[in-house]
């Protein structure tokens, strides 16, 4: 018999002073003194100690536009990345459900990188043995972190074709009974995190700030989750637009294209079976190297960034506090507030999932890459990655036959999986997304009332 060894509700994330003050005082202390302590679950949370969403607005010397542009960052999550969230939120269901047994079963973590940190982490935790399938061509910050974690890595060929080996080996290494998956790309426990705490954490994050609504959402998906805090924000601001970006060298959603690229963690060739096509109004293509050379701006060129006008305490707090898809993400907010000719009143947010601690490397390559890296380069760069970001690659996707397509990709991408037809044809009707957002409630009452209880 093994006790549930489980942490804070759907609302407790979202509203950590709704947690038993004595477990908050007690998370709060363990996240800045031990990693490791399992009361670190219930610091799976946008806020802070405050109780206010960690965010920044970026200052206009960065962006070039009037609208704010307001950067909700997941760096301050447990293991430095907001995808410790869905996977905590679906090793909880699991427990629930009573379909994954502490001592029993060992998780499997498909991953490109930061949800196999958080699976890895997660599972240390809630003291599960762990295996991470990713790719092999990922950063060696990502696989150190999940080593550390103590999961098993598991790693398959990088190519054109990588995620989809990725899920091939998870369903092969699935069949043994013992294994569980924690299938980030089609189980709808990412969906609801995102939806309920990411997507009411963005809603609470511009208050205050411009006329305090949310004109567009911007999010390159990987497992698609984030995108789910779309559908919740639609709920309170219906004109807000729902923008999906992905790299312009890998077009999936685009048009089908299956390239390599260096945004790691977005862009995994396919529609994901969460990613809820209804809701999606854009989408944005951006150009992998414009992240990774955005990202050597922020992280080196304080000076220029002071030049065009950023206060030197702002450069100096964003030099650690963006990944390279956090840049891409940033982009792809730029380019729709020119596209959307968005005002000073109007609001884009978006999410940077993870900070510059997985990336030393990324940006070592970068510099092999070029024949120098100088504050005349970091000059060159900042006018042609922010001040010079246009609306170019931008596909409106809210007419029927964009959905279609959409609708058709997804199934070409998941009836090999398994997934029937009717099942798919559920994903089409508003209906199915609101019916799996509400199990958040049902999850949250059967937490409560099996916290602590023994199981089989």
């Amino acid at each position: 018999m093994s006790k549930i060894p489980f942490g804070p509700t759907y609302d407790e994330m979202l509203n950590p002073s709704h947690q038993d003050p004595e477990v908050r005082a007690k998370a709060l202390k363990a996240i800045k003194e031990n990693e490791l302590d399992p009361i670190n679950l219930f610091n799976i949370t946008w806020k802070n100690e405050k109780n206010e969403v960690n965010k920044i607005v970026l200052p206009k010397g960065l962006t070039g536009v009037d609208a704010n542009i307001v950067v909700l960052f997941g760096k301050n999550f447990p293991s430095g990345s907001h995808k410790v969230g869905p996977a905590y939120a679906t090793l909880m269901e699991g427990c629930v459900d009573g379909e994954i047994i502490p001592g029993t079963h060992t998780i499997l973590g498909p991953s490109t990188g930061n949800f196999g940190i958080g699976v890895s982490y997660i599972t240390n935790l809630m003291k599960y043995d762990a295996i991470v399938i990713m790719p092999d061509n990922m950063s060696k910050e990502r696989y150190e972190r999940i080593s550390k974690y103590g999961a098993k890595l598991d790693l398959t060929p990088g190519s054109e074709s990588d995620v989809i080996l990725t899920l091939e080996r998870t369903y092969e290494l699935k069949k043994n009974p013992k294994n569980r998956t924690l299938a980030q790309f089609e189980l709808l426990p990412n969906y609801r995190f995102h939806r309920h705490v990411t997507g009411n954490s963005c809603i609470e994050a511009v208050k205050g700030i411009g006329n305090g609504r949310i004109a567009c959402f911007c999010s390159a998906p990987g497992s698609a989750g984030t995108l789910a805090a779309g559908d919740q924000i639609k709920q309170v601001f219906p004109e807000c637009k729902v923008v999906a970006l992905e790299p312009h060298e890998c077009s999936t959603l685009t048009n089908g294209g299956l390239g390599q690229h260096r945004i790691e963690g977005i862009g995994d060739k396919m529609i994901t079976l969460i990613h809820n096509a209804l809701t999606t109004d854009f989408i944005t293509q951006i150009i992998d190297d414009d992240c990774v050379r955005g990202l050597a701006v922020v992280h080196e060129g304080a000076k220029i960034l002071e030049k065009h006008g950023v206060p030197a305490k702002v450069a100096k707090e964003m030099e650690n506090l963006f990944g390279v898809s956090g840049i891409c993400n940033i982009l792809g907010a730029i380019k729709m507030a020119k596209y959307l000719k968005l005002g000073p009143d109007d609001n884009v947010v978006t999410i940077a999932t993870d900070s510059f601690d997985r990336y030393p490397s990324v940006i070592q390559n970068l510099h092999e890459r070029e024949l120098e890296v100088t504050d005349h380069v970091l000059e060159r760069w900042y006018q042609d990655v922010f001040a010079g970001a246009d609306t170019r690659y931008v596909l409106d996707t809210r007419g029927k036959e964009a959905k279609e397509k959409l609708f058709k990709q997804k199934e070409s991408d998941w009836l090999k999986f398994g997934y029937k037809q009717s099942y798919l044809d559920e994903m089409r009707h508003p209906e199915f997304w609101e019916k799996e957002y509400n199990k958040v409630f049902e999850y949250d009452k059967k937490i409560k009332e099996m916290r602590g209880k023994e199981i089989k």
